[in-house]
């Protein structure tokens, strides 16, 4: 995975991003699809066709994703900065969160193919799961 961060100031959001990231700070739906659920672990999908988007969500628990296609993303992330990415089919990152500590973001198929991922959240991490059935803003 290769990845540039374009932009550095949160002003230089579109209003409309910014108001979506507002709404939706403990949105915790981390991928477009609940593939499964056990005491253990959540599995997401994650397809996004060009120019789809899965808005901003939180990552409270460890975790990990693998990228299932090739492709090319932006993300609006918590800090302000704006991220391009490019990703290879099997392309996989972890992350692991100690207690009070999360990520926001947002994740839009800038390329020009489908888009593929699968998330797998760890239940016993550090933070308490969110609620993946709040109300969220979908834009």
């Amino acid at each position: 995975m290769t990845a540039n961060v374009i932009e550095e100031v949160a002003p230089a959001w579109p209003s409309t991003i910014r108001e979506e990231f507002e709404v939706n700070q403990l949105n915790g739906r981390v991928g477009t699809r609940l593939l499964s659920e056990t005491d253990r672990v959540r599995v997401w999908e994650i397809r996004l066709a060009p120019g789809e988007r899965i808005g901003f969500h939180r990552h409270v628990l460890d975790y990990f994703w693998t990228a299932v296609t090739a492709g090319r993303a932006r993300s609006h992330t918590q800090d302000g900065s704006v991220i391009e990415a490019t990703y290879a089919a099997g392309d996989t990152r972890h992350f692991v969160y100690g207690t009070g500590e999360y990520k926001i973001h947002d994740l839009e198929n800038v390329g020009n193919t489908d888009l593929w991922f699968t998330t797998v959240e760890f239940l016993d991490s550090a933070n308490e799961p969110l609620d993946i059935n709040a109300i969220a803003d979908p834009r």
